[in-house]
């Protein structure tokens, strides 16, 4: 599959405001028994935002005019091989509606990735007229992957694009040898250098990074593309349990960004790749996907998003275990409860300056009740009570998530002026308990408003200044 001031409790100012005070197989005909969408005419394309570039102080992206972009992805990583063109449309053009801006699109996928042994689309166009010879791309197949990341940017999608995942592919790219591998890569960039919606991304699962001859091939690939396409920025995934792009140090000059990948506590990844000295944007690219396993359910799913981007990565990545591979049941799944989550996260941070949150690493916003961080292998994502924070270091703005229900001590002092609290309910996108122009000095203690509309414990806390 597969981120000191003196204390003042305002229990009387608070209470009147509402806020609780206290001391992998693939879907091989997957038309069958639906109404199909006829697709509209191809339409002209307009410039866009992308392709997408390094902010000026390398924490984040930006589109072409400046503005910072969230990465509010999703991961259909089977869609070339297992829709039809009708299908990519209405689940790109769904996708989009939901607040979605990336997809995760694996270029050539197996079986290992949701496809089929031989790499052949559902309806038998294989990828390259020899089998397993990278020399031989197969135009047919080609010109269908060309149409696909058309349809995203029709929809106004950025397509994180593996150009050959190491999960299924590793073995053909030893075959095949470090020439034939870079050749790949230059048909590759030759071809796509003029798609503007395009980020590439290399590995995935990628368990032997350190082997220096694995890393040779999968590089080779990247460096042919960039011959031909310096216009896109590259990433990787490369192993799990955890692991950043960054681990492998011979990546950075190729790089533009960070992939954060866990499926451990996603603050505890996050945390350090943003800390790293030499660190590119960092973005969760791959942590637990809803259904996928046992536990993975919504609210696991929303609490890592929270957690990494509150621990300074610039977006993240979603899954589900329907939509990656596209089983059967994928029209009724794009529409789970954890992507309408995943909506609500992106709501709440795109209409705040989220590019400019730090993670309040020393805790000088919320300064008790902040659980317990978890250690590097943890992995029960519902077990850890760990509270994210971040704030602006112009003192304006801070949110923090509370994966459960305790009194935490805000510090007041760290804002630059009066301050709005609201309580935001993750599940339903609702405010709750506002309290509007607390003085900035002393210490507030605050509980969030009990169960949220799911009837679970988690809440976000939204600061602002007024």
């Amino acid at each position: 599959m597969k981120s000191g001031m003196f204390k003042l409790c305002l229990f009387a100012l608070l209470a009147a405001a509402g806020l609780l005070l206290s001391g992998c197989g693939g879907n091989s005909n997957p038309s069958q028994g639906v109404v199909i969408i006829e697709p509209e005419p191809d339409p002209v394309l307009e410039p866009t935002e992308f392709p997408l570039q390094i902010s000026q102080n390398g924490r984040f992206l930006v589109a072409q005019d400046g503005q910072p972009f969230f990465i509010h992805g999703d991961s259909p990583q089977a869609l070339i091989v297992n829709l039809s063109e009708n299908d990519a449309d209405f689940y790109l053009g769904r996708r989009a509606a939901q607040g979605f801006n990336v997809a995760w699109i694996n270029l050539i996928a197996d079986e290992e990735t949701g496809g089929r042994v031989d790499a052949s689309t559902f309806d038998g166009i294989v990828p390259f007229t020899t089998p397993r010879d990278l020399t031989t791309p197969n135009e047919a197949y080609f010109a269908r992957a060309d149409a696909m990341i058309q349809l995203a940017a029709k929809h106004k999608q950025l397509v994180v694009l593996n150009p050959i995942e190491t999960e299924g592919w590793l073995d053909v790219l030893q075959e095949n040898g470090v020439d034939s591998a870079r050749e790949y890569g230059r048909f590759l960039g030759n071809r796509y250098v003029g798609f503007d919606n395009i980020i590439w991304m290399h590995g995935n699962n990628f368990q032997t990074f350190e082997d220096p001859n694995d890393a040779a091939l999968v590089q080779a690939v990247a460096l042919g593309i960039q011959e031909f396409d310096n216009r896109h920025l590259h990433t990787s995934e490369l192993a799990f349990y955890a692991s950043g792009s960054l681990d492998d140090p011979s990546w950075r000059p190729i790089l533009g960004l960070n992939g954060s990948f866990t499926y451990f506590i996603t603050y505890v990844q996050v945390l350090k790749d943003y800390n790293r000295a030499d660190f590119l944007p960092t973005f969760l690219i791959e942590a637990n996907y809803e259904r996928e396993a046992q536990g993975n359910i919504p609210g696991n799913i929303r609490r890592q998003a929270y957690w990494a981007l509150l621990s300074g990565a610039a977006g993240h990545m979603y899954g589900h275990r329907s939509t990656w591979q596209f089983l059967p049941d994928w029209r009724n799944a794009i529409n789970s409860v954890g992507a309408r989550h995943m909506e609500i996260v992106k709501d709440l941070f795109t209409s705040v300056a989220w590019f400019d949150l730090v993670p309040d690493q020393q805790h000088e916003v919320v300064t008790s009740g902040l659980g317990t961080f978890a250690q590097e292998d943890s992995l029960v994502l519902g077990e850890n009570d760990y509270l994210t924070a971040a704030a602006t270091e112009d003192g304006t703005l801070a949110i923090a998530y509370l994966p459960n229900i305790r009194t935490i001590t805000v510090n007041m002092g760290a804002f630059a002026g009066p301050a709005n609290l609201r309580w935001y309910d993750p599940t339903n996108g609702n405010f709750t308990g506002i309290l509007n122009s607390a003085p900035n000095a002393g210490d507030l203690v605050l509980t969030p408003p009990g169960l949220n509309s799911e009837g679970t414990e988690d809440w976000v806390l939204l600061i602002q200044t007024n």
